[in-house]
């Protein structure tokens, strides 16, 4: 059966990613939300406002951000914040002493550094897992009985990929919240809150924001109540961007399923390449047939993303030799802008995790991390070549 002419159909993602929470200013016509420059607002008398009275509570623009990401990946409410570990610090606060959380075995370096604050120094029981494993996974869930069960997918930096819906199932059945880090994939590529997860974490600093001129972060909620109580508590803790960040996230986000399509298809082509050289000792991109889960991932994700792991057969001496001779790959760290980066995780982000923790999920000295960006597709293959050349 055919649409009917002129019935109403949701609009598709790059659709929505120019108008969700972004309609023309209603005092102007200005098609871009204005950058709400004001700490305070006019209250007509004590208590009666237009719906602002301090921009640590609300700001226009960021209002405009938090909608539009809700929108994107479905939920209920979000919260914009300064960072994406300014969004993980307030969700730690929410817990209570003594909460039991299970969280994946690869994560971030700076996620692992904050759940060892946390129980180090309020008493939060905090175990790791590796998710994709779900008789582990199983286990787990029935002797420690976690309140919170925490991680990412693709994970950072194996590009492991987690069941998002088996996962979510599992741990729901002990009546864990599900919270899912959804930055290297997101909204354009996974939602997580459509496969059952109960909040999504973004460092919106990466592909939401695009260009490598933005720190940010966000949680996207499925019920309305979590999404008010953290509110709250974001309120009263205060991590919140700036207008001029939230307008910049917003900017990017306008272009995030163009770039993200581009991200993709320049990483597949960087991953094939480096697949076949035979100083490469094992690339990871999940756009691979030869990914662990590659088939999960044709399931689970609309596109592959932006990020290729590799480990070189000469190690440490050899990455550092590839590092020094590539031209159009930055060193540094951070991911998702236009412009491709490399890093070594070991020896950058991933350094505050112990040595013995990192080798053991096989993040090695020589391991390297790209983020392919959106040049010229040839230019970024030739470059990875010529690195490794003699």
């Amino acid at each position: 059966m055919t649409e009917k002419a002129g019935a109403k159909r949701a609009p598709r993602f790059d659709t929505k990613a120019i108008h969700s929470g972004q309609e023309p200013d209603p005092l102007t016509g200005a098609v871009n939300v204005p950058v709400y420059l004001t700490s305070t607002y006019v209250q007509s008398e004590p208590g009666v406002t237009k719906g602002y009275e301090y921009s640590r509570t609300d700001n226009p623009t960021r209002t405009a951000l938090q909608r539009a990401l809700a929108e994107l990946e479905g939920g209920v409410g979000a919260l914009a914040f300064a960072s994406g570990l300014g969004a993980f610090s307030t969700l730690l606060w929410s817990l209570k002493s003594g909460t039991k959380v299970l969280a994946g075995d690869d994560l971030y370096g700076g996620t692992y550094r904050l759940f060892e604050h946390a129980r180090r120094t309020w008493g939060l029981s905090c175990d790791y897992s590796g998710m994709s494993d779900l008789r582990e996974l199983r286990q787990k869930l029935a002797s420690q009985k976690p309140a919170v069960v925490y991680f990412e997918t693709p994970t950072n930096p194996l590009l492991t990929i987690i069941d998002i819906q088996e996962v979510t199932r599992l741990a729901h059945e002990g009546g864990a919240l599900v919270v899912v880090d959804n930055t290297f994939a997101t909204p354009c590529f996974q939602r997580p809150l459509e496969l059952g997860a109960d909040v999504i974490l973004h460092s919106t600093t990466k592909y939401l924001g695009g260009h490598s001129d933005v720190v940010g972060g966000a949680l996207v909620f499925k019920e309305k109540e979590r999404y008010e109580s953290m509110k709250w508590l974001q309120n009263a803790a205060g991590a919140v961007p700036g207008p001029l960040d939230c307008y910049l996230v917003l900017r990017g986000i306008h272009t995030l399923g163009v770039r993200m399509r581009a991200h993709a298809a320049n990483a597949k082509a960087v991953a094939e390449a480096l697949s076949r050289h035979p100083k490469v000792a094992k690339v990871l991109y999940p756009g691979l047939s030869s990914h662990p889960q590659y088939e999960l991932a044709r399931r689970q994700m609309n596109g592959f993303g932006g990020m290729v792991t590799v480990d070189l057969k000469g190690g440490l001496k050899d990455s550092r030799r590839f590092l020094s001779r590539l031209r159009y790959f930055y060193l540094g760290e951070s991911l998702g802008g236009v412009e491709s980066l490399v890093e070594a995780p070991a020896l950058m982000t991933h350094q505050s995790i112990p040595k013995e923790m990192r080798e053991k999920r096989g993040i090695s000295d020589g391991l390297l991390r790209l983020s392919v960006g959106i040049e010229d597709r040839d230019d970024l293959v030739e470059d990875v070549l010529q690195a490794l050349e003699d």
